[in-house]
């Protein structure tokens, strides 16, 4: 496993209170693969990438767990050392972190020659490649970031995390302010690199689609929680919590004679009130009274889900199919 993340828990200080937007999250990266994190939003998923990273606001703080890189326990002066030249990190919205101000060429000459240790020669032939290898023209290197369009902006930013070939790139939800061509080809563009550079890669998104497309394993997030994990394909054919049956029902499939889209009701709880049990209860239409008190982890075979009914998850997962179903409240009907 390139990366560890073991019992992970990120608080942040707010007006109300302390919201764990992280709590006790657990996830293994393995070496050459692409793993999803998929949730709503809210549920936790650009806090851990960016704890991750060692990026996170002046008002969080990682409160517990800990994270473990190429068998390296993380602090805060390894991450350090580590961040852009091992670690790189594709923000959501590129254009806010591209300088309006300076070309995008002399952007990516100053992190070659100040994180790097390229001459400044070097340093544009290397932006040259760069542009190149995400399909970019040499030529555009000598504009600036409002002169490129949405998609080759996150161009832009793909080639400048990518620029001290690092071995591990966190990517947060790179394709969501994107028209959906547009994201189908940022989306091969991130799958063509990962193969020719041997990649890992963490991909932030609340979107089911991209991460059938993309990944090669998924994390389910929910209120600062991992509660599925496993192959993206052996997960989205048979999810085994409640909240990713939700959220496979949620998303058009082209293959389904089903037209109705079936949301799921209701909002994630407020981080900063004290929680117990599965956090999904309140919109689970399977929930039943010992759901509140606690939550068990099950699974084998790489597929763990934490939900109490794992074992019914074959007869729970037919009646998620059933819009009827996720009309009731999580009144304990179904003990």
């Amino acid at each position: 496993m390139i990366l560890e993340v073991d019992k992970l828990q990120i608080h942040y200080s707010t007006r109300s209170g302390v919201a764990r937007a992280v709590d006790g999250a657990s996830f293994v990266v393995p070496e050459g693969r692409i793993v999803g994190l998929v949730g709503e939003s809210g549920c936790g998923k650009t806090t851990a990438v960016r704890a991750i990273m060692g990026v996170l606001a002046e008002n969080g703080r990682q409160a517990g767990g800990r994270v473990v890189f190429k068998g390296q326990t993380m602090d805060e002066a390894t991450t350090r050392r580590l961040r852009w030249r091992d670690i790189a990190y594709v923000p959501q919205s590129a254009m806010s972190s591209l300088d309006p101000v300076y070309t995008v060429g002399s952007q990516l000459v100053e992190v070659l020659t100040k994180r790097g240790t390229h001459s400044r020669a070097s340093a544009r032939a290397r932006s040259a490649e760069l542009f190149d290898l995400v399909g970019l023209s040499e030529r555009r290197l000598a504009d600036y970031p409002h002169q490129f369009s949405g998609g080759m902006r996150q161009r832009a930013a793909i080639a400048m995390a990518l620029a001290l070939e690092p071995s591990l790139l966190l990517a947060d939800e790179p394709v969501t302010a994107l028209d959906v061509i547009v994201q189908r080809q940022i989306l091969d563009v991130l799958r063509s690199l990962q193969q020719r550079l041997h990649l890992s890669m963490v991909l932030v998104t609340h979107d089911i689609s991209v991460v059938a497309y993309l990944c090669d394993e998924v994390v389910v997030m929910y209120a600062g929680q991992v509660v599925e994990s496993g192959p993206v394909r052996e997960v989205l054919a048979r999810p085994r919590h409640p909240y990713t049956m939700g959220l496979r029902n949620a998303f058009p499939d082209l293959l389904s004679d089903a037209l109705e889209l079936v949301p799921i009701a209701g909002s994630p709880p407020d981080l900063s009130e004290p929680l117990s049990g599965c956090r999904f209860v309140p919109r689970c239409p399977f929930a039943q009274p010992a759901c509140s008190i606690d939550s068990v982890v099950t699974g084998s075979d790489g597929h763990r889900s934490a939900c109490r009914r794992d074992a019914e998850a074959d007869t729970l997962r037919t009646a998620a199919l059933d819009p009827r179903t996720w009309q009731r409240s999580s009144s304990f009907a179904m003990s």
